[in-house]
């Protein structure tokens, strides 16, 4: 199966305890995220806390769905939120959030692999492709944040 690491850094002007509220509630994502199509609840587990488990379905430029299921591992706020990713993308997820003179410094490190049998085929020619959808998505969820948190963008 290929593999990606894909770093994300985004600098946002509200604290830290807003950005993290609104990034650790993902049931809520598909309000403001443009390209995510859904977020299902699998478990009864607290609504936030490690051991919680959510299905997401993706879609952004590209015409496909990509859908997974994350457990999360770690739930620090306001500082940290990780998970585990099984599904049509497998492997670990990884939001900070450090407080700066200006707001919140944002980062989410996404280290996966496929397994969907046409993506993988795919690899080799389409890597670019893939690695710019998922800018594509991370620029939307920046933008909807903000929008969110009604803060300059």
């Amino acid at each position: 199966m290929p593999s990606y690491r894909f770093v994300t850094e985004w600098d946002v002007p509200a604290p830290p305890d807003m950005v993290f509220d609104v990034i650790s509630d993902s049931l809520r994502w598909p309000e403001w995220w443009r390209g995510i199509k859904a977020v299902d609840e699998l478990t009864l587990h607290e609504p936030q806390g490690v051991g919680n488990r959510r299905r997401y379905t993706f879609r952004s430029f590209l015409p496909y769905d990509l859908v997974f299921d994350m457990q999360v591992t770690r739930f620090e706020a306001p500082a940290a939120l990780e998970g585990h990713a099984t599904g049509e993308l497998e492997g670990e997820g990884r939001w900070s959030f450090a407080p700066t003179p200006r707001g919140t410094h944002v980062r989410y490190e996404w280290d996966v692999r496929t397994t969907k049998w046409w993506m993988n085929l795919l690899a080799p020619i389409a890597r670019p492709a893939f690695t710019w959808n998922h800018g594509v998505v991370m620029r939307w969820g920046e933008e909807g944040l903000r929008r969110r948190l009604g803060v300059a963008g």
